[in-house]
């Protein structure tokens, strides 16, 4: 007999009102362990959660990126939401596409470039096929109060209408015990997740729709509310400006190859790097202004740090979040066994 294990956030913890459902985060290689299939696997779940829940299936050995296009190791491969112990057999679950890593992809998607040299050989997966999807638009799968959205980064509870957001590397850190932040997401990362890449199967949209330099937005200073209220769970800052380091010291360009988002352009300035300030839009400035972001003062020289002092001081090189608290995720992420 052998056990299904999972880590597994309740209803109501977080910042504000908390997660709006219940969140399961379960490893791929934990499923094979076990002999069963996936769906086999969330079936098990989502009978082990009462209430609705979103359940995001991680393969450890591929790789994904941000929403600005840095590259990380640790990938969502399929994601569901179920409820009362069902998952909708139509609308419940949705797989994200691998995607073959080639000269050419990389030509088309240049953010891609460090994968040669980080993470070689390794599987790339983001979002779904927009073919294979019944819903359209949105990369979503719902059932019953649950929804899981934006390729497992944000759920919903269609009935109290509250909503989180779960970026990847919060989920990341969450799935391998290590430390998250609680917070209330704020204008800085409500701009900063519209500063997008063009992408094929993205996390949010299916073509290469907006390059590095635009907004998804495209909202000027209406673009600090959209998410600004609601709960986050994100990583420490020193493990994003980690992240963001090793792609810059692969010669990546914010505003170029990279996503202008405050994020990064805080680190590149720290680091001394080049920003392509030329190729950021002037509806990027406007949103990149309304939060605090300016041209005139990027360009100003500044004493480059090193990558140690970056990351040991991340917390005020990266601007963002509101009333953020760091946890051991351990203490809020249950870890759950089954037997199979």
């Amino acid at each position: 007999m052998s056990t299904l294990s999972f880590v597994y956030l309740p209803k109501g913890v977080g910042a504000k009102h908390g997660a709006p459902i219940n969140v399961a985060l379960v490893k791929k290689k934990a499923i094979e362990r076990c002999g069963l299939s996936e769906e086999e696997a969330l079936e098990m779940i989502v009978k082990m959660i009462d209430g609705p829940v979103a359940i995001n299936v991680f393969d450890m050995e591929a790789v994904t990126t941000t929403s600005d296009g840095v590259v990380i190791p640790g990938a969502i491969i399929t994601m569901a939401a179920g409820d009362m112990g069902k998952i909708h057999k139509e609308f419940g679950v949705l797989h994200m596409e691998e995607i073959e890593v080639t000269a050419e992809l990389i030509k088309e998607e240049p953010h891609l470039a460090p994968l040669q040299k980080l993470y070689p050989g390794r599987k790339l997966f983001r979002g779904p096929d927009p073919v294979k999807k019944v819903i359209p638009v949105h990369n979503v799968v719902m059932t019953g109060k649950a929804v899981n959205n934006n390729s497992a980064t944000e759920v919903m509870n269609v009935v109290t209408m509250e909503e989180m957001l779960l970026p990847i590397l919060g989920q990341l850190q969450a799935i391998q015990g290590g430390d998250i932040v609680f917070a209330i997401t704020g204008g800085v990362i409500s701009v900063g997740i519209g500063m997008t890449v063009a992408e094929k199967y993205g996390r949010v949209f299916p073509t290469r729709q907006f390059k590095a330099g635009e907004t998804a937005h495209d909202s000027a200073g209406y673009a600090k509310t959209l998410k600004a209220n609601i709960p986050c769970i994100v990583a420490p800052k020193e493990i994003l400006a980690g992240y963001i380091l090793d792609v810059l010291e692969c010669g990546l360009i914010p505003g170029k190859e990279l996503g202008c988002s405050p994020a990064v352009l805080s680190v590149a300035y720290a680091m001394g790097a080049k920003i392509d300030f030329e190729n950021i839009s002037q509806r990027a400035w406007l949103e990149l202004e309304s939060v605090g972001i300016y041209r005139n003062l990027l360009e100003q020289p500044a004493i480059a740090m090193t990558r140690e002092e970056i990351i040991a001081q991340a917390d005020t090189i990266i601007p963002g979040l509101l009333d953020p608290y760091r946890v051991k995720s351990t203490e809020c992420f249950q870890e759950i066994s089954v037997e199979v």
